[in-house]
């Protein structure tokens, strides 16, 4: 059995019936916006998000789960699929997991609204339903996006990040939302407990160690998805590159400096930072910080009695590391 299938085996039930509740959730009165959610929901991801609401609400509710559990899931989908939207709006990018984007389709303006549409029905979701206390989880995630990739557009044009900062980039912009599906699972199920906050934190964990694989993609020989160097290209101060320009000397990491900013489009100068980047060690102490962020995550499932939900979050938190894309 692969791995994914795996860990869904024991939320199988809960994952069927959330995704047509997810497909209800954005219906519309337009028919052109229900042509284009038809088009998202039928190119859906590994749902990795709504995975880590259901587990984490069965892991802490005995293996049940209620209409919130299954609210808060689809809020979190509609909210992280309105970001991609967004995203894809932003970056100019013409492809999202192997398939046309909406702007590539439907242009940047209809792109735009739809992402606005997405977001409202997630607001509105919560707000019917007097789940404000999900919403509330939900609300400060979305402010951390916005306010991580404005923080790394400021911090690229000057290339000045420190490790500590480049912590607080990944930590809202990747990790605040997988710590928002584990909370939201939890307060799902336990409202008002200490659940809700420490599987915020192992939520916040898996996605650090998740953003810092997606750094060492940038630097692999295998066609993942994602060309190798892209971040090099796109100025982008990931995890192995801010700890070879700390272990380098004046005059390599003028160099370095002067390659990222201003020769980042020259595919041999770019292989030279790959290189670079390999020697100094910047993968090996990537990885290392990747898998303290991994056990840090798991150990917080250790006070937990043995079930088949605690066996699937701790398998997902070692794909997340293991992950060939």
């Amino acid at each position: 059995m692969k791995v994914a299938a795996q860990i869904r085996e024991p939320i199988d039930k809960e994952m069927e019936l959330f995704e047509e509740k997810f497909y209800e959730s954005m219906s519309s009165k337009v028919a052109l916006l229900n042509r284009i959610t038809y088009y998202i929901v039928n190119r859906k991801g590994k749902q990795m998000r709504p995975m880590f609401v259901f587990l984490t609400a069965k892991l802490l509710n005995k293996g049940e789960v209620n209409e919130r559990t299954y609210r808060g899931a689809s809020v979190i989908e509609l909210i992280h699929t309105a970001s991609l939207v967004h995203d894809d709006v932003v970056d100019d990018s013409n492809k999202r997991r192997g398939f046309f984007s909406i702007n590539a389709l439907w242009k940047n303006k209809i792109a735009v609204l739809v992402g606005d549409f997405l977001l409202a029905r997630g607001m509105l979701l919560s707000v019917d339903n007097g789940d404000f206390d999900l919403l509330r989880i939900i609300s400060v995630a979305m402010r951390e996006i916005s306010e991580g990739e404005l923080l790394q557009i400021e911090k690229a044009r000057r290339l000045d990040i420190t490790e500590d900062v480049y912590y607080d980039i990944i930590r809202q912009k990747t990790a605040t939302l997988i710590a928002a599906c584990c909370s939201i699972g939890a307060c799902s199920v336990k409202p008002d407990s200490p659940e809700v906050e420490k599987f915020r934190k192992f939520g916040e964990l898996c996605g650090m160690a998740f953003q810092i694989k997606d750094d060492l993609f940038d630097y692999g020989e295998e066609k993942i998805g994602k060309p190798t160097g892209i971040d090099i290209k796109e100025q982008k101060m990931t995890l192995p590159l801010i700890y070879a320009l700390n272990q380098a000397d004046k005059k390599e990491k003028k160099w370095l400096i002067n390659s990222v900013k201003n020769h980042n489009k020259d595919k041999k100068r770019v292989k030279e930072v790959i290189t670079f980047v390999k020697q100094k060690g910047g993968l090996t102490y990537a990885e290392k910080k990747m898998h303290e962020f991994k056990e840090s995550a798991l150990s917080l499932l250790d006070t937990y009695p043995p079930s088949a939900y605690k066996d699937s979050l701790k398998l997902m938190v070692n794909y997340v590391v293991d992950r060939k894309k």
